[in-house]
């Protein structure tokens, strides 16, 4: 791992269950000496609360002993996923042979770690299951909130918009109508069929309302909207973005 990817996990965030209190410290400290941030739990019922009342938490990691009083580890692990939380999970488990193995990973575990186990390995595949997740979450983001063209972005689930990395103020109709031009780049809309689309069937108007929405986004993201570069007339037919 580099340097740049060590910087990058520090701060994540770990929550620690273990009802062994000498394990649950050690393991603790020497996750923070590692500039993790750690929250514990003794047990599954607690950490089961928690999890469930904060479910925008940030956590990074879910760190789970098996033998838990109250609710086990298994039953923790399947609760967790049922509730469609992918936080990544890493299990530790006295029980080292292959069907427990099996079985924490097809309950949802990422990962399986037996004691007893050397803190450099757990940090290790702690350090892994995180690198992952965090990859995974980059690459949802890119591909499903995240609309790029030349130096615009769209922010679909914050429903903003940067130019050069400038934020850029939208009304809800301009955002729509930029979502649908750079959604299909170089494709020519009719002033009717952006209507259709934007406005919907029970607009009431003519099509200059659409003129004057385009005008009004070439102010906010064209270096000189006189002379468009990005959204372009196409004379006779309509627009087209790029």
């Amino acid at each position: 791992m580099t340097i740049k990817d060590h910087k990058s996990l520090q701060g994540s965030k770990i929550l620690l269950v273990e009802d062994d209190k000498s394990i649950r410290l050690t393991v603790s400290e020497s996750l923070k000496g590692e500039g993790f941030e750690v929250l514990t739990f003794k047990d599954g019922l607690s950490a089961s609360d928690f999890i469930g009342e904060n479910t925008k938490n940030d956590v990074d990691l879910i760190i789970l002993d098996l033998m838990l009083p109250g609710l086990n580890g298994l039953e923790l692990c399947r609760k967790i996923r049922n509730e469609e939380n992918y936080t990544p999970i890493l299990i530790l488990s006295a029980k080292d042979n292959e069907s427990d193995r099996v079985l924490g990973l097809e309950v949802g575990a990422d990962d399986y770690l037996t004691k007893p186990f050397g803190l450099n390995e757990l940090i290790a595949r702690s350090r892994a299951l995180i690198r992952r997740s965090k990859r995974n979450k980059k690459y949802i983001e890119k591909t499903q909130s995240i609309i790029e063209f030349n130096h615009i972005k769209m922010f679909l689930e914050e429903c903003r918009v940067t130019s050069f990395d400038r934020e850029i103020t939208l009304s809800p109709k301009e955002f729509k109508l930029l979502e649908l031009f750079m959604k299909s780049p170089k494709r020519v809309w009719s002033r009717d069929l952006i209507l259709e689309k934007i406005w919907e069937i029970d607009f009431i108007g003519d099509t200059k309302t659409v003129d004057v929405h385009v005008r009004w986004l070439r102010e906010k993201l064209e270096e000189d909207p006189s002379a468009p570069k990005l959204l372009k007339t196409v004379r006779g037919f309509g627009y087209k973005f790029g």
